[in-house]
């Protein structure tokens, strides 16, 4: 198998980070039992606070659906961070992994 040049790289589609962003509204609304759907879900408004008014125990949920979901590890300093700000922010990082 010959190795890997940067315009296979270049030429790999990228990610649909829209539906990767409905996918995970779906996820937080089963995973947090939320009474809204995942259409109602702004992907670029805030989970904590003013926003979806999620808290740490939501934020331990999420990570762990995600994990589970697709794969990648967010660790503690991670999802404290921006990572978990937005549906958007979340597409963004499972994305790039």
């Amino acid at each position: 198998m010959p190795p890997t040049t940067t315009a296979d790289v270049a030429a790999s589609p990228a990610p649909d980070l829209q539906a990767l962003e409905s996918e995970l509204a779906g996820l937080f609304v089963t995973a947090l039992n939320l009474e809204m759907t995942p259409a109602e879900i702004d992907p670029t408004a805030p989970l904590f606070g003013d926003g979806l008014g999620l808290d740490s125990i939501d934020a331990l949920e999420l990570v762990l659906g995600i994990e589970q979901e697709f794969g990648v590890a967010i660790d503690d300093q991670q999802s404290g961070s921006e990572i978990l700000a937005t549906v958007n922010s979340i597409a963004e990082f499972v994305a790039a992994r």
